[in-house]
């Protein structure tokens, strides 16, 4: 089975720091786009960050640029995210899901598959 698996949310005073990973099973990590959406309460699920297969190139959403670096350990078979300067409009439940590149991403990556469960990220003021 297909699947990956969101860890590492939490709360967290603004400014401060959180690392999310995704893990995969089922299938190889570095053989696909990974990218990172967030859904806050009341809003539509938006593309945070993305990491291409061809050539681990990053890409990110202006809100979280020079703030959030997305990562991938091939070995461990895991992407993370990490998020410094937290601010409190970041709150939101953040997932990874997987598709063959990031050209999607944004604005929601509709395109992408193999979601996961999520993991909740609370920033407080």
């Amino acid at each position: 089975q297909l699947q990956v698996v969101e860890s590492g949310g939490g709360l967290v005073q603004s400014g401060g720091s959180l690392r999310l990973s995704c893990a995969a099973s089922g299938f190889t990590l570095h053989y696909y786009a990974i990218g990172w959406f967030r859904q806050a309460p009341g809003k539509g699920r938006e593309g945070v960050s993305c990491i291409s297969a061809s050539d681990g190139s990053t890409h990110y959403a202006d809100s979280v640029k020079g703030r959030f670096t997305i990562s991938r350990d091939n070995a461990k078979n895991t992407v993370y995210l990490q998020m410094n300067s937290l601010k409190p409009e970041d709150t939101a439940v953040y997932y990874c899901a997987a598709d063959l590149d990031c050209s999607g991403y944004l604005p929601q990556g509709t395109e992408f598959d193999y979601w996961g469960q999520g993991t909740q990220v609370t920033v407080s003021s």
